[in-house]
């Protein structure tokens, strides 16, 4: 087989895994078709996406689906304005030997470490929490009481958040938002998708 060959024959397969995939997302997930399709270049991209929208249009159930429709591993950061760092990344915490009495440092891993990160609501945290995904994102790497820890691959933080124009919100700096690959923004079901959408969830056969 030429190399000609060998590109067209994996065009055809990745092709064929998208339809796939997108058979799957589509059965938890109604409309949105824009949205799920900034996802996925993203995902094949190697990138990472901002999801923008008011609550309650689905971005978290999105994310979580399509964690789970490519069987990767799957952690969800609740961003508070009371969050640190180092829940984020993770810490050293100290063990004890009750036999001996002796003690240890451990390196307790935050939920970073995981193929796909939801960052919930990131921007109701201060920059200085933000800032805790930076090295994450760029490097594929967190580095904590100077010790570097790779993340495994691949890696995606598909983060949410809400228009700046809410309550309790604080901008995404610009270090953090050049981070971003796309930013989709998700918007209303159309009267269509929203008919489906509740005669699916709700009544009875």
């Amino acid at each position: 087989m030429t190399k000609s060959e060998q590109a067209e024959d994996a065009l055809a397969r990745l092709d064929e895994t998208r339809k796939r995939l997108l058979v799957e997302i589509r059965k938890g997930i109604i409309g949105q078709d824009e949205v799920i399709e900034q996802l996925l270049v993203t995902l094949l991209a190697g990138g990472h996406c901002l999801l923008t929208g008011i609550p309650g249009l689905g971005k978290t159930l999105l994310v979580k689906t399509l964690a789970k429709c490519l069987s990767l591993s799957f952690k969800r950061i609740q961003f508070t304005p009371d969050l640190m760092p180092a829940d984020v990344v993770g810490s050293e915490v100290v063990d004890e030997d009750p036999a001996t009495g002796k003690r240890s440092f451990r390196f307790a891993a935050g939920p970073i470490f995981a193929n796909v990160v939801l960052a919930d609501e990131i921007n109701r945290t201060p920059p200085k929490t933000q800032a805790a995904l930076l090295e994450a994102m760029e490097e594929r790497q967190v580095t904590v009481a100077g010790q570097t820890r790779p993340l495994d691959a691949p890696f995606l933080v598909l983060a949410t958040q809400n228009p700046i124009e809410l309550e309790g919100t604080y901008p995404l700096p610009e270090a953090q938002l050049d981070r971003f690959l796309l930013n989709p923004v998700i918007q209303y079901l159309s009267n269509e998708d929203e008919i489906k959408m509740v005669s699916e969830t709700t009544g009875v056969d």
